[in-house]
């Protein structure tokens, strides 16, 4: 009997962050697009469209002027392809109310997968832009499924090759800093790194080392805000080795603790593997003591999954809410992020009417 054929897939995925000069007069500027260089992703040919205004129906009978990200297929005869396309701000501190990152998994008739981002009218905000160039910075992330290709002869006989060692061999040229060529400064403490190495594991620090960023691109120190030096350190390791050993190190809260903030770390520099290593680090890791602060965080990067176990941990049982309350993290969830105990009020009414 001939064996089974199992049908498995694998993601192609392409990040790149887009540089939008001279905002202000976008506001005047016809309904029209601009594209960028065709890539191949999956398997096929995309285009990435910035429209800087899409009439979209809003809430009653308010309209508002949009911009809109799309990722266009472009190659001809394609059909059946699976893709999700996302784009975020990158912006350490967005209006609260504006969203973090918008989605579009639905490939149109037409080939497109749309992205209405943000209303034009938020962006007149002086915190979305640099006030240098009048720029914004935005993050388009397009992953396309493909059927996964099967095994071929020579890939048996590489099966039995040495495994690679070429994390270490990263690892120790973080260690040994040879040939750094950038600096970072982070809470007083100077660290070393690698300027290509970056470059191609984050588009946020290929944008800040390579791109059109004034000052930023030609500087060899750069001043790191808002982040502890250890969870920088392990976000760099990670960037050099693809692991991240100092969350194995940690147990209970202080693992925890960690993977808070190498979340943080891993949205504003784009690693999304990273990201989803933290998301499980803190699923696994919900207590009465943590879970206000992460499902702040879980709200404010975008992590559906995480908030929503986070919200089922509070809910379970009315001891679990007036714990919470009695914590440091439901003063700072209350602060930065009013909304989401404006759901937990929901659930719980929806709750309380089930029983």
């Amino acid at each position: 009997m001939p064996p089974a054929t199992v049908n498995l897939t694998e993601a192609a995925r392409y990040v790149q962050v887009f540089k939008i000069s001279g905002f202000t007069a976008t506001k005047e500027k016809p309904r029209g697009y601009t594209a960028s260089r065709a890539c191949a992703v999956g398997g096929h040919d995309w285009q990435i469209e910035f429209h800087p205004r899409i009439w979209r129906q809003s809430f009653g009978n308010v309209s508002h002027d949009w911009i809109m990200f799309r990722a266009r297929l472009m190659s001809k005869g394609s059909s059946g392809v699976s893709a999700s396309f996302t784009c975020r701000l990158v912006d350490p501190t967005p209006p609260a109310n504006s969203p973090e990152e918008t989605k579009s998994s639905i490939l149109r008739d037409n080939g497109s997968l749309d992205v209405f981002l943000v209303r034009l009218i938020d962006l007149q905000s002086q915190r979305y832009r640099k006030p240098k160039d009048d720029c914004i910075l935005v993050q388009c992330a397009l992953t396309v499924l493909e059927p996964k290709k099967a095994r071929s002869p020579s890939d048996a006989m590489a099966a039995s090759a040495p495994s690679s060692d070429l994390h270490e061999q990263f690892g120790e040229l973080l260690r040994s800093q040879e040939g750094a060529d950038i600096t970072f400064v982070v809470a007083g403490e100077s660290v070393p790194a690698h300027r290509s190495v970056l470059a191609a594991r984050s588009p946020v620090f290929m944008a800040g080392c390579f791109g059109d960023m004034g000052e930023k691109a030609a500087s060899a120190r750069v001043e790191v805000h808002d982040m502890e030096v250890g969870a920088f350190k392990a976000m760099l390791h990670f960037v050099y080795t693809d692991t991240v050993p100092e969350l194995d190190d940690q147990k209970g809260e202080q693992a925890t603790l960690l993977a808070q903030h190498l979340l943080e770390a891993a949205d504003r520099y784009g690693l999304e593997r990273l990201k989803r290593i933290c998301v499980d680090e803190l699923c696994a890791g919900i207590s009465v003591g943590t879970v206000a602060t992460t499902l702040a965080l879980a709200e404010q990067h975008g992590c559906s999954e995480l908030k929503s176990k986070c919200m089922k941990f509070i809910l379970d049982a009315p001891s679990n809410l007036h714990a919470v309350a009695a914590t440091d993290g439901y003063m700072h969830l209350e602060a930065s992020c009013p909304t989401v105990l404006s759901e937990l009020l929901k659930l719980m009414l929806l709750k309380g009417q089930e029983q």
